[in-house]
């Protein structure tokens, strides 16, 4: 360890790491460069925000046997959100990263591979990439600003610093470019973790975070909408994307005054089965209903979905259908494609068939989410099945995700939420079906019919009953290939 002054204030500033170059005053928060055997003064750098993570600066955990304590932090903003990069220093003096977002953690390692690495430019989600003689599946890309930084590290940030990374996955591993510093980016790889996992000590009670935010983590507080002034109810620190039931504003709650993003107009009160701040215990965890947006697909069907939050357990989905309900988690660990087909999936050596494709659009959204979200959202889903379970991938200009659902009776649902619940009985037939062959077969009639629009209006009375017989021999066999895939289900 080597202990320096402040050129600023003259306090004590460690490094612990021979790795680490800078650091920052945790009394004057100026950023101190080591430059040999002199120190040098690279200005303040802005505190981070309060963000409710349970880890701090001394936070110690094992992983694989190795002992590690955090030693310092980025934290950087991009347009859907915010997370931070935690600094980790092993007992041997080999470092790390350990990536918060959310609640999702991962650690990573710095890795040197050779070969030929993709362009930032060249990558989109779901594009498969080699690297280091392995494929890998880009997951999301984004550029972010540094907007604040604690403790030691390995390299000089500051006002203005920007990081250009893209993260990709394979079953468990994790993997992220870096190309914040150069063209030919920087290859880390790792893992999603779990605190529990980690063995973490010396983590941020519930009473520490309350002291240095004013407020429990987890526990819903209000803001007046800058716009219109109606109540928000949201969670500090965790929910910093905000938008009013009542006049649809964007507001951002990630800064210490919340500001309006896009303004938006009032809008009548829209009708859910639960309403925000409806509360349920799921597995002896208090979740919260957050958020509720409305999705459409290409042919006009509509969902609700509603976000549930819970402080020890973090995010998790109920969808409701015309047809059912459905209880929806993020994937840490990602399916891997395979089967004759080459296009179903396959989880834990169980195969997951390929249902349907479609596209998804945001018609509606209130409440508080973990990142940004608007009336018109677009991404496309690929679902797949097996048994009762379901899984879908979302994938959007810059990211993609995978889900897994299971269905949820309605009767559960009223013992969870209680009066809570305003729902009723699910129309009969399985859950959000989407007819996707009688609906290529009302496509394909469309089509025909247009074809024979003129042979109609000539001889309509011989034209019609052959068109009829046309469109039949294509309606019946889509009914009942609609009817086989229900039956597998």
């Amino acid at each position: 360890m080597q202990i320096v002054s402040c050129p600023s204030c003259g306090a004590e500033v460690k490094f612990r790491s021979h790795a680490s170059v800078m650091a920052v005053c945790e009394y004057c928060g100026t950023s101190v460069l080591k430059d040999a055997d002199a120190v040098k003064d690279l200005g303040k750098m802005s505190s981070v925000l309060e963000d409710y993570s349970p880890i701090q600066i001394g936070t110690a955990g094992v992983l694989g046997g190795r002992h590690f304590t955090v030693v310092g932090r980025i934290q950087l903003k991009y347009d859907a959100g915010l997370w931070n990069e935690w600094y980790l220093l092993y007992d041997d003096g080999a470092t790390a990263w350990l990536g918060d977002s959310s609640g999702m953690f991962t650690i990573t390692t710095e890795r040197q591979v050779e070969g030929p690495l993709p362009a930032f430019e060249q990558l989109a989600p779901g594009r498969n990439v080699p690297i280091g003689g392995e494929y890998y599946t880009a997951a999301e890309i984004r550029t972010a600003d540094c907007i604040g930084g604690q403790g030691e590290l390995p390299f000089k940030v500051g006002q203005g610093w920007q990081a250009k990374v893209a993260d990709f996955r394979r079953g468990a591993t994790f993997l992220t470019l870096d190309y914040s510093d150069s063209p030919r980016p920087v290859v880390y790889t790792g893992l999603a973790v779990t605190l529990d996992s980690l063995q973490c000590q010396l983590l941020r009670d519930d009473d520490q975070i309350q002291r240095s935010a004013g407020r429990y983590r987890g526990k819903l507080d209000a803001l007046d909408c800058p716009s219109c002034g109606s109540p928000i109810k949201y969670l500090p620190g965790m929910t910093a994307h905000l938008v009013c039931p009542a006049c649809q504003a964007q507001v951002d709650a990630a800064s210490p005054k919340a500001q309006v993003l896009a303004a938006g107009e009032r809008v009548a009160t829209v009708a859910t089965t639960l309403e925000l701040g409806a509360q349920a215990k799921l597995n002896n965890q208090d979740y919260t209903a957050i958020g509720v947006m409305r999705r459409a697909d290409d042919e006009g069907t509509q969902w609700t979905e509603y976000l549930l939050y819970a402080p020890r357990a973090g995010f998790s989905w109920l969808v409701e259908t015309d047809e059912g309900w459905w209880r929806a988690n993020v994937m840490p660990e990602w399916p891997q494609f395979g089967g004759p087909s080459g296009q179903d999936v396959m989880v834990d050596k169980s195969p997951f068939r390929k249902l349907y494709e479609y596209g998804a659009r945001v018609t509606f959204a209130a409440g508080a989410f973990n990142w940004r979200v608007q009336v018109g959202d677009q991404c496309h889903v690929a679902e797949f099945s097996s048994g009762q379970v379901r899984l879908a991938v979302e994938t959007t200009d810059a990211e993609m995700t995978w889900s897994r659902s299971t269905p949820v009776p309605v009767d559960q649902l009223r013992a969870w939420f209680g009066e809570q619940f305003h729902g009723r009985a699910p129309a009969p037939g399985a859950p959000f079906q989407h007819q996707r062959y009688q609906s290529v077969a009302k496509k394909f009639i469309m089509v025909m019919l247009a074809i024979n629009a003129v042979p109609l209006l000539a001889n309509f009375s011989r034209t019609w009953a052959l068109s009829a017989l046309g469109a039949l021999a294509l309606y019946l066999p889509a009914v009942f290939l609609d009817s086989y895939d229900d039956s597998k289900k």
